[in-house]
């Protein structure tokens, strides 16, 4: 199944915490294609000035509620946020 709506999380992350930001993307990225609806993809984008996280889904409202999700909010986001540089920029786009 191709996405027809795409979660995109933009992160500030200094170069010697990428590897621990790494780790967190490998951790869950079979869980979160296996356990969260409408999951289709994740990918791990990594530029000189940050670090994305592309997550593709089957429509924007699974997208959305992933950011609620237990996943996210429990594991995810407590294992990403002492890495940050800055707070991190989430966008959300559908596919026409």
């Amino acid at each position: 199944m191709s996405a027809k709506a795409y979660l995109q999380i933009t992160m500030v992350i200094d170069n010697n915490n990428r590897p621990a930001a790494a780790k967190v993307y490998m951790d869950y990225r079979e869980p979160f294609l296996k356990e969260i609806k409408g999951a289709v993809s994740k990918d791990l984008l990594i530029r000189d000035k940050d670090v994305q996280v592309l997550h593709g889904f089957d429509s924007v409202e699974n997208a959305k509620a992933y950011l609620n999700s237990e996943m996210f909010k429990n594991d995810v986001f407590v294992g990403l946020k002492p890495l940050w540089s800055a707070d991190p920029d989430v966008k959300i786009y559908s596919v026409s």
